[in-house]
Order: C-alpha cells, then structure tokens, then sequence
C-alpha cells in the first residue's frame, strides 16, 4: 500500500505543470513546444515595440529619429531657428538677453502711441515712418547678429527678407501719404490709387 501510494503520488507530479508555467514537465517535450510559443510571443511584441517606437531608451529612440527621413508620428520638441540662441550670457537679466527682439518692439510701440495719440501734426507720418524703421532695424540685426532670442521667427533669410520688405513698404507708403507727399513715386502712387477707393 506504501508502494502505491509513492507510485500514484510520482504519476501525479509528473502530470502537474512545473512553477515555470511551461507545460507537462513528465516528458519534457509539451514543456519545450510551450516555452518555444512563449519565446515567439515575446520576440513578436518586441520587435511591435521596436516598431512603434516604444520601449526603447530615450538615446535610441532619438538616434532611430534622427536617422530617419520620415517625419516622426508625435512631436515632442521644437528646433530652434538658425540664430535664435540668447543675445546676452545664461546669467544676465532676462531683458538683456532678449533685447533685440525688445528693440524692435519698443520702437514699433512707441511709433503706434504716437500714431494713436496724435500730439503734433504729421504725428501719422512719423509714427508710421518709426515703425517701418523698427521693422528694417530687426532685419539688420538679424542679418549682421549671430543669436537675436525671440526675433528669430523662421530661417535668416526668411526674416530678412520679411522683416526688411514690411519696413521698406511702410516707410514708403508713410513717405507718400497724403496730403503734401514727402515722396512721390508714380508707379507706387497708381498702385495705391487702384488699390483704395
């Protein structure tokens, strides 16, 4: 009867799952077709990670992004423009590393309060002169500066090009405004004439 039991009880074992949870451990063979399953498995959601771009180290996933062409499914920064570090050092105040940027503001405020306000006559004509120059102002500085802060928008060129033909329009057309023109130009004034009503 000892006999049977110790049988019946090594029958059982062999008929249980081993703790690894890979099947019939009795002959080793339902084990090894689990574990081979399991490890296809893995491998599988491994390389759906890889490719959705999940679960790897920040590192890879940068250098995975960079060396890509395609642009990547969620953004998670911004490039800064060409030249648009600070104007002053890391320590110094934060008006002094943003002052062309505040330059340019500051000039073109001041030329729309005096635009507003009106306290002399032709006060239209400077304050619209005064903001155009702000505008060439930014385009020079943008030019000639390696790192303008907040004034740099897009690529140097593209702020150049924008910033230099707003102000020149505006300063010509503050120059041709009626009455008793500062500038005449004819091709301007016909363009102006066919343009406004």
């Amino acid at each position: 009867m000892g006999a049977g039991t110790s049988a019946g009880a090594g029958a059982a074992e062999a008929a249980e799952p081993d703790g690894d949870g890979d099947g019939v451990a009795g002959d080793g063979v339902a084990g090894d077709g689990a574990a081979a399953a399991d490890a296809a498995d893995t491998a599988d959601a491994a390389d759906e990670k890889k490719a959705a771009g999940e679960g790897e180290p920040a590192g890879d996933a940068q250098t995975a992004h960079s060396t890509s062409r395609r642009f990547p499914t969620v953004t998670h920064d911004t490039a800064r423009p060409e030249g648009g570090g600070r104007a002053a050092p890391g320590d110094a105040p934060a008006p002094a590393r943003q002052w062309p940027l505040l330059t340019v503001l500051g000039a073109t405020g001041l030329g729309l309060l005096i635009v507003g306000l009106a306290p002399f006559k032709e006060s239209f004509r400077y304050g619209t002169i005064l903001i155009g120059v702000a505008l060439i102002t930014g385009a020079i500085l943008r030019r000639i500066m390696p790192s303008v802060g907040m004034l740099a928008v897009r690529s140097r060129f593209t702020d150049m090009v924008t910033y230099g033909l707003l102000g020149v329009a505006i300063v010509l057309l503050s120059l041709m405004t009626q009455p008793k023109p500062w500038l005449e130009i004819p091709f301007l004034e016909d363009v102006v004439h066919s343009t406004v009503p």
